[in-house]
């Protein structure tokens, strides 16, 4: 058994926090002691790894104290860290016995301190090829998503409730770089008949005033043909709707929503932003370019107006390949494979 540490990078559940909940149910499957630690807040993600039964370190919830209180918590202790963002990493520098797992394409003012965050650690890992190809000498570890709950294969094919409208999900922040300005666009020009409604899930967080106003204004000519409906679980958007769109603008590591999205059996549209192409496959016919509202708006179309026979072989085909890249059962081992290089290679 190899005692293991899971440091966060952030108090609040972003897509960082989530995949270190998920490694650190996996590493509980495996046998392995797991422990998490990271900043303290309401409900964050220290809250949801004691709720799930995991032991947990509260540190200070601003970074720069976080960071302090990390390094001199770590100093007495040797067990294997895995820290999952740049925080912590750059925290605990030099630092043997640690492993770094990035979650997003380093900025260029975050690449220096990259350089220091590495130091001492066996590996670096990132979640898709794409983000490989952009950080060198770095292992790719794919993200992965449970099997969600009331919908096996047999449920994948079945469209979502009964409605005189199409409904579409959305499930994220609010914000440009995720597309809902394009997404806006596109929707507008679908004919109002056929346009569906937008079923919106998440909040504007880590955005400007700017760019909260330009995505209000965008939803704005919408009119009512979107629902919000708030931070709610990925199974129960997905419950609710007859597609998932995923749209970003700017290049996504990976691209979580799209995953739950395939493993649920909701077809998915995604951009062409980043990793998403990677995570749908190169077979997947709902790929639009990034920021063209004209293409998403074909490909949405497209996917709504599918006949039951087409989708039934689309959501197959998503489902398929979520099971053999990226479900628990394949993650197992790659998981398992990690922590047991980490532990017997040198950094």
């Amino acid at each position: 058994m190899t005692r293991v540490v899971l440091a966060a990078n952030n108090a609040e559940v972003g897509g960082g926090e989530v995949m270190l909940l998920a490694t650190a149910s996996l590493l509980r499957d495996l046998g392995e002691d797991v422990t998490v630690v990271g900043p303290d807040a309401a409900d964050g993600v220290l809250d949801r790894a004691a709720a799930a039964g995991f032991a947990v370190e509260r540190l200070a919830p601003e970074r720069r104290r976080y960071a302090h209180e990390l390094r001199a918590w770590h100093a007495r202790r040797d067990d294997l860290l895995w820290c999952h963002g740049l925080v912590p990493a750059l925290a605990t520098s030099g630092r043997p016995r640690r492993i770094v797992h990035l979650h997003q394409l380093p900025t260029r003012a975050h690449r220096a301190a990259l350089l220091a965050a590495r130091s001492g650690a066996t590996r670096t890992l990132v979640p898709s090829r794409w983000l490989s190809a952009r950080v060198p000498r770095t292992v790719v570890l794919p993200n992965w998503t449970p099997e969600p709950q009331g919908r096996g294969p047999e449920a994948s094919s079945e469209p979502g409730p009964p409605s005189d409208r199409p409904r579409l999900g959305f499930l994220g922040r609010h914000t440009v770089a995720k597309g809902l300005v394009v997404l806006a666009e596109a929707l507008h020009r679908i004919p109002e008949a056929d346009r569906p409604v937008l079923v919106l899930a998440g909040a504007p967080r880590f955005t400007d005033v700017d760019g909260e106003r330009e995505v209000a204004a965008g939803l704005e000519r919408l009119g009512d043909g979107v629902e919000r409906v708030g931070w709610v679980s990925p199974g129960r958007l997905l419950g609710d709707v007859d597609a998932l769109v995923v749209p970003s603008v700017a290049p996504e590591s990976f691209g979580l929503a799209a995953l739950e999205a395939m493993a649920a059996g909701v077809p998915v549209v995604v951009s062409d932003a980043g990793a998403l192409p990677e995570v749908v496959g190169p077979q997947h016919p709902f790929v639009a370019t990034a920021g063209d509202a004209g293409a998403l708006a074909d490909r949405l179309e497209a996917c709504l107006a599918q006949s039951a026979s087409t989708r039934s072989a689309v959501v197959a085909a998503q489902r398929h390949r979520w099971r053999e890249e990226y479900s628990p059962h394949t993650a197992r081992d790659r998981v398992a494979a990690v922590v047991r290089d980490a532990s017997q290679r040198p950094a």
